[in-house]
């Protein structure tokens, strides 16, 4: 039945307009407001694919991954968002390099969160 339509994720933030910021300025990712006063956003990622953001100021970060953006090149993408004023995410069950990745056997992982405390992550098939 639901095999053939479109769907969509979303996730909560606690400030729409620091969440806006942080996913147009320092990522760099389209965001379309839909609704201003119930602060219900839309996030356009690549390949077409559309994630909806939308306000809640009871929200708690979830304690896993929200969002993973798949790069060419891991260390280039860390050393940039760096740049931007992002800070990554050390969890004590991993091995971190010096620059907060995480290196194999799988892809290669590091984890910043936006100003609301939801997790993402930049990673680098092998």
């Amino acid at each position: 039945m639901l095999g053939d339509v479109k769907a969509t994720s979303g996730f909560a933030v606690e400030d729409m307009g620091a969440a806006r910021e942080f996913y147009e300025g320092t990522l760099g990712l389209r965001v379309e407001v839909l609704d201003e006063q119930f602060g219900v956003a839309v996030l356009h990622l690549a390949g077409g694919y559309d994630v909806f953001m939308y306000l809640s100021a009871e929200m708690t970060p979830p304690s896993y991954t929200i969002l993973n953006f798949e790069v060419d090149d891991v260390d280039a993408a860390v050393a940039e968002l760096g740049e931007r004023g992002v800070s990554f995410e050390r969890y004590p069950e991993f091995d971190h390099d010096e620059k907060g990745i995480v290196r194999g056997p799988g892809p290669h992982i590091a984890w910043f969160t936006d100003p609301s405390g939801n997790t993402l992550s930049v990673l680098q098939q092998p």
